[in-house]
This record gives structure tokens, C-alpha cells and sequence, in this order.
């Protein structure tokens, strides 16, 4: 199977004793993941768990609340 351009698979990781990972050295260097960055776990029950930068979520929230303000704007002419 090949994996589209973007996506990535890194391997696996095993959970520690301490319920801790080790993110796999290429991915952390293909999303510029270093020490002491805020990550932000995600979980749906269906779907399961993501982690993310937290800097990446916040820009799309930004953008997120960007276009409903613009939207809001346009109802309100």
C-alpha cells in the first residue's frame, strides 16, 4: 500500500510502566518536535488517540474562529 504524500507512519512505540512514549526520532524531526514543546493529546472513542503541537492547533483554531467571524460578517450585511 502506498502512502499518500504528507502521511507518514513511524513505526510503534510501547507505553512504559509510567504510561509514557518515546515519539520515534523521524517523527519528531519531520514536525520539529523538541524538548520541553507542549504537546496536546487528543482522544475520540471511535477514532482513538492523536497527538499533536500544540501551536499547530491553535493556528487552526485561529483560523477556524477567523472564518466564522467572517461568516458572521457576511449575515450581518
Amino acid at each position: 500500500m502506498k502512502i499518500p504524500s504528507g502521511h507518514y507512519i513511524f513505526g510503534t512505540v510501547k507505553v512504559g510502566e509510567r504510561g509514557q512514549i518515546i515519539i520515534p526520532k523521524e517523527a519528531r524531526d519531520t514536525f520539529d518536535i523538541k524538548a520541553g514543546d507542549t504537546l496536546i493529546v487528543l482522544g475520540d472513542e471511535k477514532w482513538g488517540i492523536a497527538v499533536t503541537k500544540s501551536d499547530v492547533l491553535q493556528k487552526h483554531a485561529a483560523d477556524v474562529f477567523a472564518r466564522i467571524a467572517g461568516e458572521n460578517a457576511d449575515e450581518d450585511k
